[in-house]
């Protein structure tokens, strides 16, 4: 017994640890000797930090040991996962806390006005000419998907990134992705001659989602890129806090465990400087950083063009944004101009920007402009940043990224909270702390052809004004041919109206059925190259094509077509195809016989009949019924 006071006591000695110190946490000190030196110190940082509460249901040393370690060691990994560890974390959520209960605003002294950037109208020349541009920039950019959130919140118990974009040819949205990125690769290797370069790609997971992104990777052999390509990067969680003094709240099941939750999607910020990657990637010629989130199945059809934005403009930061009705439920990219001279152009929330507006001398608040829509353009979360200034900032910064708490007060006290609340902080906040002199702007493109996110269930979708997005797996997946049909309309198709139709009780178009690979189509230059004028679809018709070297000239469809071609077999597609063609059939949502990824759109398609043709040696073809 003696040898463990005296024990004890070194290692208060060793600590610098008094009395009043050990006396507030009496179960810490007790099992002080069972502890190593690292338990200890991160013992004495929580002590520092007002945390002695941590400690006082412990048992006595002998009992719970293995549960004691496990404490520590979610305490090390909460300290060494957040830039400045614990300590920072603690500081920062007493600092924003405190402002919270003073009903402290963020924008005191700021004053909003229109940012520079770019518009862009799809099919005219300087949007091609933006687009070859993007290609051109391509083999110097890499890629970032935001992939840590499961589709509960949609009706699917499986990671988002696994859910099909579309059920025509069932492609899940990350299949999409990466051929989207290898057809990116190519065109910039063919486009500029040089020496092909693998666009590096990595995704940021949580431990909800990386299991299940890797198992779905490694089983499609990673939708054929190399897995040398690919880096996931997992987040972890933050601790909550149950109080305006940041006491940090345990697990109500376990006196044991933090209580944690996801700190927010602008952890893959200090991910990617922690990780060394934005190091490596600048090493090998990266300049280009491109951040996308896990459900938008149009995105990339924005990508060429609005990378052609930055090389041009030389934007160190580039928000891709739709156009934007005023006080529509979507944030504004807004340029901020503090009264001490400071500003930056960040995303203001759709309930902030409109009373910002009205303190600061536009008494109507957030109005259309004689465009029909708002001045502030649509954030839709989608970045572009130049490495070289993105790494640099990060070197200062450690990789934080401003922050923000919301909690739930019980009363207007606001001295207790309803729930245990925690520090987040948001991708799109990165330009918070950047110079007055960064170049930050944004790119504007239609919302029909660059956004289309797949995020409500179709409950919740349902309950939608009408007139206002759903942003659901219906609308989702229609946004897709609508875009498809569009841009083939833009490039001399004849395509037929679509025609409304209700599913899961959203009320959306019904286009053909028009999907093709990122290599056959990834730029519009590109299709109107391989399309020729005397071209037809109609509204029932399917249309799939899976080859690089397809070219439609004088078809006429009115049915299925599926036409599926290696690369080096070159295929012109002409005549007549008419057949019964493949329909949409409503489906229940409430129907548990029917798969979740099928039943959250509240449709599935009945493959009645079609003409497929698969080409699979190299050659010229020509398919003529």
């Amino acid at each position: 017994m003696a040898s463990t006071l005296e024990s004890t006591t070194d290692n208060l000695s060793k600590l610098d640890i008094d009395g009043g110190f050990a006396n507030s946490a009496p179960n810490l000190l007790k099992n002080l000797s069972t502890l190593s030196f690292e338990q200890i110190e991160l013992a004495k940082m929580l002590m520092e930090m007002g945390q002695s509460h941590l400690f006082e249901q412990w048992a006595e040393p002998g009992v719970d040991d293995e549960e004691k370690k496990a404490f520590f060691d979610q305490v090390a990994r909460l300290n060494s996962s957040y830039p400045g560890g614990l300590k920072s974390y603690i500081k920062t959520a007493r600092e924003l806390l405190t402002d919270s209960k003073a009903g402290k605003n963020p924008f005191d002294g700021f004053t909003p006005s229109v940012p520079t950037g770019e518009s862009l109208t799809f099919g005219n020349d300087t949007f091609i000419n933006y687009e070859q541009e993007g290609v051109k920039e391509a083999k110097n950019a890499a890629f970032v998907l935001v992939a840590g959130g499961l589709g509960e919140r949609l009706g699917y118990n499986g990671i988002k990134v696994a859910l099909p974009a579309e059920t025509t040819t069932g492609t899940c949205f990350l299949q999409n992705y990466i051929e989207c990125i290898l057809a990116l690769q190519d065109a910039s290797c063919e486009l500029t001659q040089a020496e092909c370069k693998e666009i590096p790609f990595a995704i940021m997971t949580s431990d909800d989602t990386h299991l299940c992104t890797l198992e779905l990777l490694e089983s499609n052999s990673y939708f054929g890129m190399k897995p040398t390509q690919v880096k996931l990067l997992k987040q972890e969680k933050v601790a909550c806090l149950d109080d305006n003094d940041a006491r940090i709240a345990l697990d109500p099941k376990n006196k044991y465990r933090i209580q944690t939750k996801p700190h927010g999607h602008g952890d893959v910020h200090s991910l990617l400087y922690s990780s060394g990657l934005l190091k490596t990637w600048h090493d090998t010629g990266v300049r280009w950083v491109l951040f996308f989130q896990d459900t938008n199945g149009l995105l990339f059809k924005a990508i060429p063009a609005s990378l052609g934005v930055s090389a041009t403009k030389q934007y160190h930061v580039n928000s891709l944004a739709v156009p934007r009705k005023a006080k529509e439920a979507i944030g504004g990219i807004t340029k901020l101009t503090h009264a001490d001279g400071r500003s930056m152009v960040i995303n203001v929330e759709y309930n902030q920007l409109d009373p910002l507006l009205r303190a600061t001398g536009h008494p109507n608040g957030d109005v259309n402009c004689e465009t029909g829509y708002s001045p502030f353009p649509g954030n839709i979360n989608q970045l572009i940043l130049e490495l070289g200034p993105y790494l640099e900032e990060l070197k200062n910064t450690g990789g934080a990224i401003k922050e923000f708490v919301n909690p739930k007060y019980k009363d207007s006290t606001k001295s207790l909270f309803k729930s245990s609340t925690r520090l987040e902080c948001m991708m799109q906040d990165y330009p918070k702390t950047l110079p007055s002199s960064a170049r930050v702007g944004f790119t504007v493109m239609d919302t029909w052809l660059a956004y289309a996110p797949v995020k409500n269930n179709p409950e919740d979708a349902a309950k939608v004004p009408k007139g206002n997005p759903y942003h659901s797996a219906t609308s989702g997946e229609t946004a897709i041919y609508r875009a498809n049909s569009l841009i083939l309309r833009k490039a001399g198709v004849q395509v037929g109206d679509p025609v409304e139709e209700v599913f899961n009780g959203q009320e959306v178009e019904v286009w053909p059925r028009i999907t093709w690979k990122p290599k056959w189509g990834l730029i519009f230059s590109d299709i109107r190259k391989k399309v020729g004028k005397n071209c037809s679809i109609s509204e029932k018709s399917t249309l799939v094509i899976k080859g690089r070297n397809v070219f439609l000239e004088d078809l006429s469809l009115d049915g299925t077509l599926i036409v599926d071609a290696v690369d080096k077999a070159e295929v012109k597609v002409e005549g007549s195809v008419q057949n019964k063609g493949w329909t949409i059939e409503s489906v229940d949502y409430k129907d548990t016989s029917i798969p979740e990824e099928i039943r959250i759109r509240g449709f599935k398609i009945n493959k009645i009949e079609q003409l497929e043709k698969n080409y699979n040696e190299p050659g010229k073809f020509s398919l003529k019924p």
